[in-house]
């Protein structure tokens, strides 16, 4: 399944500061109502993600608080792409 979607790029304020970009809302509720049975523990769905010519296999975190499922971007994709806290940019993501 693939999905695309652009979301402002995030940093988590604890320990480790990991950047996130959060899935809209709805796009989450139809992938829990798909692949809910699919999840690995902690509501975690292994995903292919890319941004601009950056491509890279990872997981999609399901977090209870938002609502929403959670992509988490790593400092290498955030440098060669020049990816900034609070800038929008278009992600595709296949699960």
């Amino acid at each position: 399944m693939r999905y695309e979607f652009t979301a402002p790029l995030w940093q988590y304020a604890g320990a480790g500061g990991w950047h996130f970009v959060s899935l809209p809302k709805k796009m989450s509720k139809e992938i829990r109502k798909l692949l809910r049975s699919e999840e690995q523990g902690w509501g975690r769905l292994p995903a292919t993600a890319r941004i601009g010519q950056s491509e890279w296999k990872t997981a999609i975190w399901f977090d209870t608080k938002q609502d929403t499922y959670l992509l988490p971007v790593k400092g290498e994709v955030r440098k060669s792409e020049g990816l900034i806290v609070d800038k929008s940019f278009s992600t595709i993501l296949w699960l």
